[in-house]
């Protein structure tokens, strides 16, 4: 895998200690270590508000996560494409690979050790079916699911539960939502813990 932000060694340690510092000043509980398991597909929910991405990623830095994110290969242009992978974008020819769920899949067939997040969500308005591609990512490349979590009213986050699929798709997303039906996002209007799953 290309270098990325999250193992350029000064500014990791920065960041590290900066999050860890801005989380505990602002009222967060970091929850839980990072999993030892060397692959997984990571998703966070609920998705709720523009603040779900810096917390998630000072959560990330804060357990030294190198995360990485699959992205259509249109968000790479010549010179943002380097500023993108370097903040862990994977540009995916849409066209060649089919999907991105098969691309996703053959990154983590090619690689020893990679995270990829994933949401389960696919919008910030109400949600109420979850786009399924992270199971099948986690199906195909026989990778657990981590189920990462920010919870505004307890101001808590983590990664608090690995996740084997089964296989039975419809009876693993209704325990997995039901995981997250006891967390508050910033905007819990905006998420119910979903419905039937849509791929």
């Amino acid at each position: 895998m290309h270098h990325t932000i999250f193992d350029t060694p000064v500014i990791n340690v920065l960041m590290h200690w900066f999050s860890r510092m801005a989380l505990r000043l602002t009222g967060w509980r970091l929850v839980g270590g990072a999993p030892t398991v060397p692959k997984y597909v990571l998703i966070a929910a609920p998705h709720t508000s523009n603040w779900d991405f810096p917390v998630a990623l000072m959560v990330c830095f804060a357990l030294r996560l190198r995360v990485y994110w699959m992205g259509k290969d249109s968000l790479f242009p010549p010179l943002v494409g380097g500023v993108m992978r370097w903040l862990g974008g994977i540009p995916v020819n849409r066209a060649r690979s089919g999907n991105l769920v098969q691309a996703t899949v053959d990154a983590y067939n090619s690689n020893a050790r990679l995270i990829v997040i994933v949401p389960p969500e696919g919008t910030r308005s109400k949600v109420t079916q979850w786009k399924t591609g992270f199971y099948y990512i986690a199906q195909g490349a026989g990778v657990p699911i981590a189920l990462g979590y920010l919870d505004f009213r307890k101001k808590e986050a983590g990664l608090s539960r690995m996740f084997q699929p089964s296989g039975d798709i419809a009876a693993d997303m209704v325990e997995i939502q039901a995981f997250y039906a006891g967390i508050t996002g910033k905007n819990p209007g905006k998420f119910d813990g979903g419905t039937a799953p849509e791929k």
